[in-house]
């Protein structure tokens, strides 16, 4: 970390041994006192991200949302999660596989229900 921050001032100690200056003004003191100033030369940022859904995993491919399903090489806006009419959650490849398999009457596989998207 030593190489990532150029120090280009030092702040003086934040207590003295001479206590004659006591009687001046919180100002004064801040006007006296050197600024520090600081050159950030990388920068790391971390995200993380996740699906808002109440449903940890896929009814077809029990794979968990926050990752990708079986027809996907990453996660991401490629695959959401797509909701029935009956509140079931899956992915989106899954679901449609799913209907083109079932043909024309296609219901949801977790309570059998004519499947509708929501």
């Amino acid at each position: 970390m030593e190489g990532d921050v150029e120090w280009v001032q030092q702040i003086p100690p934040l207590v003295d041994d001479d206590e004659s200056h006591l009687d001046q003004s919180m100002t004064d003191q801040q006007e006296e006192r050197p600024r520090l100033r600081v050159h950030i030369k990388k920068w790391h940022a971390i995200a993380a991200w996740h699906w808002d859904v109440h449903e940890d995993s896929c009814g077809i491919c029990r794979m968990q949302f926050d990752t990708y399903c079986v027809d996907c090489k990453k996660p991401g806006d490629e695959c959401p999660p797509i909701w029935g009419k009956c509140n079931h959650i899956f992915h989106l490849h899954c679901i449609l596989k799913w209907i083109q398999q079932q043909g024309a009457e296609a219901h949801c596989p977790m309570c059998r229900q004519p499947w509708e998207f929501k």
